[in-house]
């Protein structure tokens, strides 16, 4: 089944915890400790997986390469990297050692040979424990904030430190920016130096639970994404999470969780999940132990990695879990019980609201219809075992469009049923997802054609049709984007594009991720049955896809036919910007009937109407110097650590993070706009507007 989706954080916040009861139930005896997760040498099953991943690498990636050389330097780059990013850990000593093996990794992993990551992974927790010694005795000292020093953020052109006075130095630095940061928080220092020290010693314990799993994943990731940035093996629980976001469901009790300080806390609810009919856990309660059914045994669960909570708690439909509970405001522990059941994860699945504005010739308004598509979801072990009415995304938007019928007959009006006069389809948060959902999709606003073109690694080239006639939607469409619209979402942008369909407003261009990802079950791969121990997948790209015009998104990106400012275009979040990416190129285009809903004079004049809109508009005044702000403050290399300045970057910064995704609703939170009715997207409506009623006016006579 193919992806196209990239990966995701996310984001964390900080609040206050309560942890006396935690101890007083240790010692009471009332909690089983839960042993930890060791890291042991390397496995058959280990050999096995490396075996699959580097045969599948050689004879599948799109770019055919050899896992060469260059390829193993890149591994050894990729590896330290992900281990240490800001180089706080290794030392140049270290480096210099593993360095030796920079040209023999890839002999080393053709033969399923993966020692060499354990034996990284051993200096980095000897290294990791070394530094928290450290840690302790700089949280305790007392700095001076009135020194003219900073904190590098270069952390690409940083050297390792060369000893351990260096390394004790930078760490200083360190320290002096967290507690900095601690005091614009406005936390007491003696709270401040409590909490980070809480922190650092949850980071190293976590670490120190890494097991065999974790850590080949990120030396064959490192590996793969040596080949490009979106081939990466998935341990089997990140392939289980992977298809949890694609079928959008799973089973447990519909709390998402976040990991603060060491303890376990509650962020969301999810409506209609097991925990919200149960009505006690709410957000910002700590969960503090874990236990099975109704009699097990208690584990305690604080200090324990979130990945690992989250087994605990996630199990089969109408079972029995246990929580030890916190709640917010209280140190007092309470234990529910909460029957698992099924949930319909909503995050990431079509929305849609109708909003009237204007003035039509008889004084009525004019209708828009949004929908809000953070995702290109499908089900996709639903669809491969043929089950019917599997989750889609192109089914719920066909709902949202033409309405659906229950099985009594009763119909739910769409927005055809409903007059809209457009539709707006907001792409800016769509990072991808399903190929074949792309395709489909596109074939709800287009009568049939082909949609995408595909280039295998022999460079074969074929496309892929909208087979179906007819449309689910004939009127005028808007689509939204971001830099963050990415792979699938770009397959709709572009074809809508080449059909001359719809206008594409938003950033300068899209993500620019113009390739196929197929997701190779290692287990199904070597077993072909179902019964194979789980041993994880492989996502690898296979396959570039291009326009029906020819042109690949790669590394460009779909062009936006009136580009709004925003901060976001400015962003290094693009594939030009990720390791190891792809190059642009094209094919030939293949024939396709354009539709003449937009033509460069129309879309002159929309553009016109948008620039002289904006320049009277005093908040995109305003948007245009946090821009400015921005592009200079990205040129900085540093962070002051004198407490003055410190204060005054910080001040200008958090003003720039604020407005970051302005236009954007949080993805993490289903309870916000659908479409926010913020300066932004009210330009979106009313250049909607006026394409609708230059096409009323007929203005459709100049021609490409």
């Amino acid at each position: 089944m193919k992806s196209l989706a990239p990966s995701r954080r996310r984001k964390s916040r900080s609040q206050t915890v309560i942890g006396i009861w935690v101890l007083v139930l240790l010692m009471t005896g009332i909690v089983v400790r839960a042993a930890l997760a060791e890291l042991e040498g390397p496995s058959a099953q280990d050999r096995r997986v490396t075996l699959a991943v580097t045969s599948f690498l050689k004879q599948d990636h799109l770019s055919q390469r050899d896992l060469d050389d260059e390829i193993s330097q890149r591994c050894l780059n990729s590896f330290l990297k992900a281990l240490d990013p800001m180089k706080l850990y290794f030392t140049q000593a270290d480096i210099d050692h593993f360095s030796r093996w920079k040209h023999s990794l890839d002999d080393l992993v053709k033969q399923g040979h993966v020692q060499f990551a354990y034996d990284v992974y051993k200096v980095y927790l000897e290294r990791l424990d070394q530094r928290m010694k450290g840690v302790e005795q700089l949280l305790e000292m007392e700095h001076d904030f009135t020194v003219d020093e900073s904190l590098s953020t270069d952390f690409d052109t940083l050297n390792y430190p060369r000893d351990e006075a260096e390394a004790n130095d930078r760490w200083r630095r360190r320290i002096k920016y967290d507690l900095l940061v601690q005091k614009a928080a406005k936390t007491e220092a003696e709270e401040a130096r409590k909490k980070l020290a809480r922190r650092y010693r949850t980071f190293a314990q976590n670490k120190h639970q890494t097991d065999n799993h974790e850590l080949l994943e990120i030396f064959l990731s490192s590996l793969s994404t040596s080949y490009d940035p979106h081939t990466s093996y998935m341990s089997p629980n990140t392939l289980e999470n992977f298809n949890i976001s694609m079928r959008l469901q799973l089973e447990g009790i519909g709390a998402a969780l976040m990991m603060e300080d060491g303890h376990t806390v509650v962020s969301k609810i999810i409506p209609g999940g097991a925990a919200s009919k149960d009505g006690r856990l709410q957000p910002e309660d700590q969960i503090i132990g874990v236990g099975q059914d109704v009699e097990g045994p208690l584990v305690d669960v604080v200090g324990m990695r979130l990945n690992d909570v989250v087994k605990l708690i996630r199990g089969k439909r109408g079972t029995v879990v246990r929580l030890q509970v916190i709640p917010k405001g209280t140190g007092e522990p309470s234990v529910y019980e909460i029957t698992r059941a099924k949930i319909e994860l909503k995050d990431s699945e079509a929305r849609a609201e109708i909003i009237e504005l204007g003035n039509k010739p008889d004084g009525s308004t004019y209708k828009i219809g949004v929908i809000d598509l953070p995702s290109f979801y499908m089900d996709m072990d639903a669809a491969r075992l043929g089950k019917p009415n599997f989750k889609s995304t192109t089914r719920d938007v066909r709902k949202i469009l033409v309405g659906q019928k229950d099985p009594n007959g009763n119909v739910t009006p769409g927005f055809v049923q409903q007059g809209v006069d457009a539709v707006v389809l907001d792409l800016r948060k769509n990072g991808g997802g399903s190929l074949t959902e792309a395709i489909n999709l596109t074939g709800l606003f287009i009568d049939k054609g082909p949609i995408v073109q595909v280039k295998d690694a022999d460079g074969r080239v074929q496309h892929y049709d909208d087979l179906d006639a007819g449309t689910a939607w004939n009127g005028p469409l808007v689509v939204l984007i971001s830099k963050f619209s990415a792979s699938a979402s770009e397959i709709f942008a572009g074809a809508i594009k080449d059909y001359q369909r719809g206008i594409v407003v938003g950033d300068h261009h899209t993500h620019g991720k113009g390739t196929v990802q197929t997701l190779l079950n290692l287990s199904r791969q070597l077993f072909r049955h179902d019964k194979a121990p789980p041993l994880g997948a492989l996502k690898i790209t296979m396959q570039q896809f291009y326009r029906p015009s020819g042109f690949s998104t790669q590394n460009r990106g779909v062009l936006s036919d009136i580009e709004l400012p925003s901060i976001t275009s400015h962003l290094d979040v693009g594939e030009s910007d990720l390791d190891y990416a792809m190059k642009f190129d094209q094919v030939q285009a293949v024939p396709f009937q354009k539709t003449q809903r937009v033509n460069p004079v129309m879309v002159a004049q929309l553009r016109q109407r948008s620039e002289q809109r904006r320049a009277a508009a005093e908040d995109f005044q305003k948007l245009e110097k946090r821009i400015a702000r921005y592009k200079a403050q990205k040129e900085r290399k540093s962070i002051s650590l004198h407490e003055e300045k410190f204060f005054a970057e910080r001040e200008a910064l958090e003003d720039e993070e604020e407005k970051l995704r302005e236009g954007l609703v949080d993805e993490d939170d289903e309870d916000q706009p659908i479409f926010e009715r913020n300066y932004y997207n009210n330009e979106a409506l009313d250049i909607t507007l006026d394409y609708v009623q230059l096409l009323a006016g007929g203005r459709l006579a100049a021609r490409d």
